[in-house]
């Protein structure tokens, strides 16, 4: 893929719980542009890096790696939604939650992030482009057409991942993944490379007593008045 400077960006940013994944799938098929899950990245090249062999504490070979993975993300909705890496679905692998820990491993090497954010710029691509990650409109896209950052109190986020947890058959107390969250939350907002906060223009949107239905008109009415989507 190729960047286009005039190629028009929407990021979404936030914490993980918020709705970003909702949001963005639902941009995405709305807008008929591109998606772009900045976090899948991290867990699709360090599975990349396993599967080619490599120690992932050898950071400048996994970031090697990152100009050439072949990734598009399709579907609207959680329940349809794929991954695709050379032409293969691998979103169950993704998704994992032992991926999650490999991603960690080389997320914060300088060598995978300076690899992967011109792998994140090369997804700009025309019609457009939805950019969902953390950073989208900070560091990414700084020039995106239209900032969003979606937030959520620490107990409704646990609320959320604990009945997704609950669907995929697995158990969880509620207080302990307040405080996974809140623990998170902290350590995002404070690192020192590209920290968790909203770009000085981007439009906050608090998700807590919201329900998807009500987060889409919300946006759908900022697209109007920006011209995206006709009244």
């Amino acid at each position: 893929m190729n960047s286009g400077i005039a190629t028009p960006v929407i990021t979404v940013d936030g914490p993980s719980g918020v709705g970003k994944g909702t949001v963005s799938r639902g941009l995405a098929e709305r807008l008929g542009w591109h998606r772009l899950d900045s976090g899948a990245l991290y867990r699709i090249l360090a599975l990349a890096a396993v599967d080619a062999g490599i120690a992932l504490s050898d950071t400048d070979a996994v970031a090697a790696l990152a100009p050439n993975l072949d990734i598009r993300f399709t579907g609207a909705h959680e329940d349809d939604e794929a991954i695709w890496v050379g032409g293969v679905n691998v979103k169950d692998r993704v998704r994992a939650e032992t991926t999650g820990g490999l991603a960690s491993q080389i997320a914060a090497a300088p060598a995978v992030r300076t690899a992967l954010l011109q792998r994140q710029k090369d997804f700009r691509v025309a019609p457009g482009l939805i950019g969902d990650g953390r950073d989208m409109g900070t560091v990414v896209f700084p020039d995106a057409a239209l900032k969003l950052f979606l937030t959520a109190s620490a107990e409704e986020r646990a609320r959320r991942r604990l009945r997704q947890l609950s669907a995929a058959g697995q158990t969880a107390i509620l207080a302990d993944l307040c405080t996974e969250i809140s623990t998170r939350d902290e350590r995002d907002r404070t690192r020192s490379v590209a920290p968790l906060v909203p770009a000085s223009d981007a439009i906050l949107i608090d998700t807590t007593l919201l329900n998807p239905t009500q987060v889409a008109q919300r946006i759908d009415d900022l697209l109007k008045d920006r011209g995206f989507l006709r009244s």
